[in-house]
């Protein structure tokens, strides 16, 4: 049987249910018109093509960098052809690339390393790239990326976590009104050191607290934890990108720990501002904590506050 190792993309398209169950006629044209451009770059980076099902794409690299370099130009370029469609007819499509050995088939290819790539697609917002850690050391004074690493993540039907990094495409900083800019930066360092010195103290916990806990929630196999998405308290929808940020910076910081599993932000999204039952998050998720909070910007002054629960 042979093997080989390769740089897998996996792609698919957000909300195609929803579009479909919309407009049939027009989300086939869109997709169709989507696919063309993905088909070109997909040649133009020397990938080759191995399977497709529905709004999904399978393709395999002899190069790591070759493979995210398409990745990065396809969303791009989708980008800009969405900016001719109504808001509600846009195609958005989500991407994973790993590295991994694979089985060879004939044309197809099988093995982890494309379930891997797969679930870094699941992961993904739309419009992005996510990466596993092993693409990501391959890259390494390669390709210059700027990259969120996310942590090591637990992922459906792969033993071992999978070290996730979030590919930052096109401008990232959000930049505000000239009358709501902060007056004194040392108060959001202030804000920030108060907030680092807590996710210390309670990954602490985490830890300390783990062997025991497990005895009484038996289903907690391994020390886990969601980061819910910060609430907003500022009174202005506009600052919601400031708590959403903090909630990533948070998540990304507890990534960094390797023996604690950390819930993307992807999967804790829809859980934003809605009353949780007790023991939710560990049926659905599997974690065994919660880190929650609010931020609140009045002026020149932030105030961060957050709490560890069981959930």
């Amino acid at each position: 049987m042979e093997r080989k190792l390769t740089a897998i993309l996996c792609a698919d398209v957000h909300g195609y249910s929803r579009l479909m169950g919309e407009d049939e006629e027009a989300t086939v044209r869109t997709l169709s018109a989507h696919r063309r451009i993905i088909d070109g770059l997909i040649e133009q980076h020397h990938g080759r093509f191995v399977n497709s099902a529905g709004d999904s794409v399978l393709v395999e690299f002899a190069s790591v960098v070759n493979a995210v370099e398409c990745a990065i130009e396809i969303q791009t370029t989708l980008k800009a052809e969405n900016g001719n469609l109504a808001p509600e007819r846009r195609m958005d499509f989500r991407i994973g690339v790993n590295l991994g050995d694979v089985v060879v088939e004939g044309e197809q290819i099988y093995g982890d390393g494309i379930n891997v790539a797969a679930r870094l697609e699941s992961l993904a917002e739309p419009g992005g790239v996510y990466i596993s850690g092993k693409v990501h050391e391959e890259l390494r004074n390669k390709l210059a990326l700027n990259c969120q690493d996310l942590g090591e993540q637990r992922v459906k039907n792969i033993t071992e976590p999978v070290r996730v990094f979030r590919v930052r495409i096109g401008p990232q900083t959000v930049r505000q009104p000239e009358t709501r800019r902060i007056a004194s930066s040392w108060r959001i360092w202030l804000a920030g050191a108060g907030l680092v010195t807590f996710l210390l103290i309670a990954t602490f916990i985490v830890h300390f607290n783990y062997h025991e806990q497990i005895l009484v929630r038996p289903q907690c196999t391994h020390a886990s934890i969601a980061v819910l998405p910060f609430a907003n308290l500022s009174g202005f929808a506009t600052q919601d990108y400031f708590s959403d940020g903090t909630t990533e910076d948070i998540i990304a910081a507890l990534g960094r720990f390797s023996d604690l599993s950390v819930i993307a932000h992807t999967a804790v999204q829809p859980y934003k501002g809605k009353p949780l039952q007790p023991g939710q998050l560990n049926r659905e998720l599997g974690v065994c904590y919660a880190l929650e909070g609010s931020v609140r910007r009045n002026g020149n002054q932030v105030l961060i506050t957050a709490q560890l629960a069981m959930r």
